[in-house]
C-alpha cells in the first residue's frame, strides 16, 4: 500500500509540474497576468496590405496573447462561421477585419451575447453599429485623408512639370482604378483625391473609371483597356491602392512608358514593399503610407487589454483614443524623395 501511495504522490507532483509549465493561459501578459486567447479574422490572407498587418499582429502579440488567425477568403458567410467558432472556443477577445463593413452589427450582437470584446480593424463598421456596445473598438485610418494626399501628390507634379499637360488645355485628364464598389475606402479615396486636385485650382476631366477589386492583375487588364481607348489623352492615373497602381504600371510598361521621355504619373495608397521599390525605380510617382505596423500593433494591444478587463486609456494603450472607441493611425505622403526615410 505504501508503494502504491508513493506512486500516486509522484504522479500528482508530475502533473502539477507539467501543468505549471503549460503556456496555455499563464504567460505573463501586458501589465502582468495571464496570456489571453484572441481570435483574429482577416478578410483575405492574400491581400498585400493585410499580409503586412497580420505580420504586425503576430509580432506584437508575443508574450501578451495567444492568437488564432483565420482567413475569411473574402466571404462574409465564411467569416461569420469563423466568428462562431471563436466564440464557441471562448476566446477572450476578437480582432475582426470585416469582409463587409455592414455585417459588423451581427458580429457585435454575437460577441456581446458571449461578453467577448471586439476590435474591428481597417474596415470601419457603420457608426450605429459601433454604438451598440462599449466593448467595441475600431483601429484604422481615415480614408478621406489618404485620398487628399493622393491628390496632393498629383498636384505637386502637375505644378512642377508643365509638360504633364500633354494637350496644353489646362485640364488634367485622368483615369481612376477603384477598389470594391461601395467599399468605404474606395469611395472616399476616389472622391477626396479628385477634390484635392480641384481645391488646388486645377480643372479635371475623368476619361475612364473602373473597379479592379484591389487586385494587381485586374488593374493591369483595366489599364490596358484604358490605353487602347484613350491612349495619349491620359495625363494621370489614380489608384485606390498600391496593387492596382502597380498593375497600371505593368500595362504602361508594355505600352512603352517609363523609357526615354515617355512618362505617366501614377499614384497609389498603402506604401507596400513593391510600391516602395517602384518609387525607387521611378515608375510610381507617389503613394500614401497606410501604417500597417501600427494598425496591427494597436489592434492586438487593445484586444489584449480588453480581454483582461483593463481600463482603456492613452497611457495603457500607447495610442490616442477618439470618441472612446476609435484609434486613428495617420497617413503619410511618400515619393521618391522621402521614401528612403521609410523602410518597409
Amino acid at each position: 500500500m505504501k508503494k502504491i501511495a508513493s506512486v500516486m504522490l509522484a504522479t500528482a507532483a508530475l502533473a502539477f509540474v507539467l501543468g505549471g509549465c503549460s503556456n496555455e493561459g499563464n504567460d505573463e501578459g501586458l501589465g502582468g497576468g495571464s496570456t489571453n486567447k484572441i481570435g483574429v479574422a482577416i478578410y483575405k490572407f492574400e491581400d498585400t496590405f493585410m499580409i503586412a498587418v497580420r505580420k504586425s499582429i503576430e509580432k506584437n502579440a508575443s508574450g501578451i496573447a495567444k492568437l488564432d488567425i483565420t482567413d475569411s477568403q473574402n466571404s462574409q458567410p465564411t467569416q461569420n462561421s469563423k466568428i462562431d467558432a471563436f466564440l464557441s472556443k471562448k476566446m477572450n477577445a476578437l480582432i475582426v477585419n470585416p469582409v463587409d463593413r455592414t455585417a459588423a452589427g451581427v458580429i457585435i450582437d454575437k460577441a456581446k451575447a458571449k461578453d467577448t470584446p471586439v476590435v474591428f480593424l481597417n474596415r470601419e463598421p457603420l457608426p450605429e453599429d459601433m454604438k451598440k456596445w462599449d466593448k467595441v473598438y475600431y483601429v484604422g485610418a481615415k480614408a478621406e485623408e489618404s485620398g487628399t494626399m493622393s491628390g496632393q501628390i498629383i498636384v505637386d507634379y502637375w505644378n512642377r512639370h508643365p509638360e504633364a499637360d500633354k494637350n496644353g488645355d489646362n485640364v488634367l485628364q485622368y483615369v481612376m482604378l477603384k477598389g470594391e464598389p461601395g467599399h468605404q475606402d474606395a469611395e472616399l479615396r476616389t472622391q477626396y483625391s479628385i477634390q484635392a486636385v480641384e481645391d488646388a485650382g486645377i480643372r479635371v476631366e475623368k476619361l475612364e473609371e473602373d473597379t479592379a477589386m484591389w487586385v494587381r492583375e485586374k488593374a493591369k487588364e483595366k489599364m490596358a483597356s484604358f490605353l487602347e481607348d484613350k491612349g495619349d489623352k491620359i495625363e494621370a492615373v489614380f489608384a485606390n491602392n498600391d496593387d492596382m497602381a502597380l498593375g497600371a504600371i505593368d500595362a504602361l510598361k508594355e505600352a512603352g512608358y517609363f523609357t526615354g521621355d515617355k512618362y505617366m504619373p501614377v499614384v497609389g495608397v498603402d506604401a507596400t514593399a513593391p510600391a516602395l521599390q517602384a518609387l525607387k525605380q521611378g515608375t510610381m510617382l507617389g503613394t500614401v503610407l497606410n501604417d500597417s505596423d501600427n494598425q496591427g500593433k494597436a489592434a492586438v494591444l487593445l484586444a489584449s487589454l480588453l480581454a483582461k478587463g483593463s481600463e482603456i486609456t492613452k497611457e495603457s494603450l500607447g495610442f490616442e483614443i477618439t470618441d472612446s472607441q476609435y484609434i486613428w493611425i495617420p497617413y503619410q505622403k511618400l515619393t521618391k524623395e522621402n521614401a528612403t526615410s521609410y523602410k518597409k
